[in-house]
């Protein structure tokens, strides 16, 4: 793109901050975007002329790449939303086309169960999905928890700031922002100056979620930015998905709701989100007789187990009881004893399911 007719398209872009619709309606009635700019009228064209200035020698100082909605380059799935940014600035080894694009949003004050559903979650996919890319917005909770596990797993992560290029927020993640440059990186509609203002947080979610092929809220209350990105990803037509929570636990309350009133797709696995999306895995399942596998069982645990395995979606405690007739202490220490041994894994809702 010409440094000429970008520069007038950051200047419309500081112009009207976070009103796409307007800045989208000029230039589709101009013939140039200069044209646009000309017919904007508006008495901050001066100051948002020398923004724009600002952010070229900006762009070219620190190696920024830019995405305009009418090129090419522009991602083919954020190209789809009829509210999608008119500008990207994006720093990194962004392949914004290639691959498969998971979202990863939830609460901030993530509990220690819900950060470690996510991890796992990330470690799977990219494990079944190799050539997965991880998206978030990088605030604490859940959201730094998905970009940390697709740092350890190998598999990209795109960082969506609420703000411009010049800093990040909060400052306690710049590391993972860092490292995130190497196979990722960083991708905003704000241009360098703009500060990280609560309306640009809502804004800013209608790209992580449209730039996904499946949005998966992994903990949310009933109210928060989460639930806002699973809306958007309602609206734009995305698998959206949702881990289950306790009915009284307050970070659940939110994916809960998804669920009650079928916006979300109940999940509790990597598994279950790609049989959804019809993607291929990577991991075939090992073959192997119940008896072999199990040997070292007694009689009970061998009992649990089948009963467990045939349960895709998890299954109760109390029904597992109520199935074999047996004590619920003795079910309760045998069902211990298998997850100790890492044939199941007990879920939220006093619910467990099979890990082999």
């Amino acid at each position: 793109m010409e440094m000429e007719t970008l520069k007038y398209l950051i200047a419309l872009t500081c112009l009207y901050p976070n009103n796409v619709h307007r800045v989208r309606m000029l230039l589709d009635n101009s013939a140039t975007v200069q044209e646009a700019w000309e017919r904007a009228d508006s008495d901050r064209q001066v100051e948002a002329m020398r923004h724009a200035e600002r952010e070229l020698e900006f762009i070219a100082r620190h190696d920024i790449k830019t995405y305009y909605y009418q090129n090419e380059d522009y991602p083919y799935r954020l190209k789809q939303c009829p509210d999608a940014p008119i500008l990207l600035f994006g720093k990194g080894n962004l392949q914004l086309d290639k691959g498969k694009f998971v979202s990863i949003v939830g609460t901030r004050s993530a509990s220690e169960n819900g950060k470690e559903q996510t991890r796992q979650l990330v470690l799977d996919l990219a494990k079944m999905v190799p050539d997965v890319t991880i998206i978030s917005g990088l605030a604490y909770g859940i959201d730094v928890t998905a970009h940390r596990a697709a740092l350890e797993a190998g598999v990209p992560t795109i960082i969506i700031p609420a703000h411009g290029l010049d800093r990040i927020y909060p400052s306690l993640h710049r590391q993972v922002a860092v490292d995130a440059l190497a196979k990722g990186g960083l991708l905003t509609e704000y241009p360098s100056e703009t500060v990280p203002d609560k309306v640009n947080f809502v804004a800013r979610n209608r790209i992580v979620a449209g730039l996904a092929d499946a949005v998966v809220v992994a903990e949310s209350k009933l109210k928060g930015g989460s639930l806002i990105t699973a809306y958007d990803a309602n609206d734009y037509d995305r698998n959206l998905y949702a881990f289950p929570g306790r009915p009284r636990d307050v970070n659940s309350q939110g994916c809960n709701t998804l669920i009650r009133t079928q916006r979300a797709m109940l999940i509790n696995n990597a598994e279950d989100l790609i049989n959804d999306m019809q993607w291929k895995s990577a991991v075939q399942p090992v073959q192997t007789e119940i008896e072999d596998l199990f040997a070292d069982m007694d009689g009970v645990e061998k009992q649990l187990i089948k009963i467990v395995r045939g349960a895709e979606d998890g299954i109760h405690v109390d029904r597992i009881a109520e199935l074999t007739a047996l004590p619920y202490a003795q079910v309760a220490s045998s069902l211990m004893v298998l997850e100790m041994s890492g044939f199941i894994k007990m879920l939220p809702g006093n619910m467990c399911r099979a890990l082999k």
